[in-house]
């Protein structure tokens, strides 16, 4: 039988590459996922920057920092996006100002609306292999998290036709580790995991490999960094379950059961009825 080659790409940091026996296998949409401030928009800067080093088509969607932030972050680790976007190598659509005449930017967080711009910037961009960044997926399902699943299948179903390998975000409430609606994980071909927790009085960051079809990766839980000049930095595999990065079972079942009596609980003003 012969063996399938498996064509990947490079995710911009090394030590990480190596995690994936390669890279991130080309055409995957992967789910990268966490609490906010563990290092997923750094993660997914790096892999854009090595887009633009290698030539691809690059797309990167932010809906929770401006176009200006996301130059400005990755101009700190040596990434020049503003001269990208000049190069006609990167577009980078800007959900979250909303410019009137800027013709990168989403007027309103719909998904087809997304959907439709990445297909007009890709076309922009030409042909070619491309490589694309939706950080965060969660701002289009926040007030209907029952929608995530069927988004995320959308999302996937129409622009995986375009040859795009994809990032998409999703982001993790900060007191329980759950996510906003739970959808991108099971329609992700991958899903990298990234943790925070204060040990002995200091912030540790984490990431681990959690899915990732056809193709073998490590099933370790690693201690990153994150270096002015550098950015994301692979320090060693932890000795730390990933169940120690987390609350308490006990903790995080009072705060669940705390989000769910809010939910039935009267507005103000408002009687209940007898």
């Amino acid at each position: 039988m012969q063996k399938i080659l498996v064509e990947r790409l490079s995710t911009g940091i090394r030590e990480f590459d190596k995690l994936l026996k390669g890279g991130i296998p080309r055409g995957f949409f992967v789910a990268v996922v966490g609490e906010p401030g563990t290092g997923k928009s750094i993660f997914c800067q790096h892999f854009i920057a090595q887009g633009i080093k290698e030539g691809d088509k690059n797309i990167y969607v932010t809906t929770e920092e401006s176009r200006e932030s996301i130059i400005a972050q990755a101009s700190q680790f040596g990434w020049d996006f503003a001269r990208a976007i000049d190069d006609d190598k990167l577009v980078i659509i800007d959900a979250l100002m909303r410019g009137k005449d800027d013709p990168w930017t989403l007027v309103e967080l719909d998904v087809e609306m997304l959907v439709n711009k990445i297909i007009e910037a890709k076309k922009y961009l030409g042909f070619g292999r491309a490589r694309l960044v939706v950080d965060s997926m969660s701002a289009f399902w926040l007030d209907k998290p029952a929608m995530a699943r069927k988004y995320s299948y959308f999302v996937k179903r129409i622009l995986s036709r375009w040859d795009f390998t994809a990032l998409l975000v999703s982001q993790y409430a900060v007191t329980t580790s759950l996510g906003f609606g739970f959808g991108i994980e099971h329609v992700a071909d991958g899903i990298i995991r990234f943790k925070r927790s204060i040990i002995g009085g200091r912030l540790r960051r984490f990431v681990i490999i959690e899915k990732m079809r056809q193709t073998p990766h490590d099933l370790n839980l690693y201690e990153i960094g994150i270096e002015d000049g550098k950015g994301i930095v692979i320090k060693a595999r932890t000795g730390l379950r990933k169940e120690d990065t987390v609350l308490p079972r006990r903790v995080l079942d009072k705060i669940i059961e705390a989000e769910l009596r809010k939910e039935y609980e009267l507005s103000p003003g408002e009687e209940e009825e007898e």
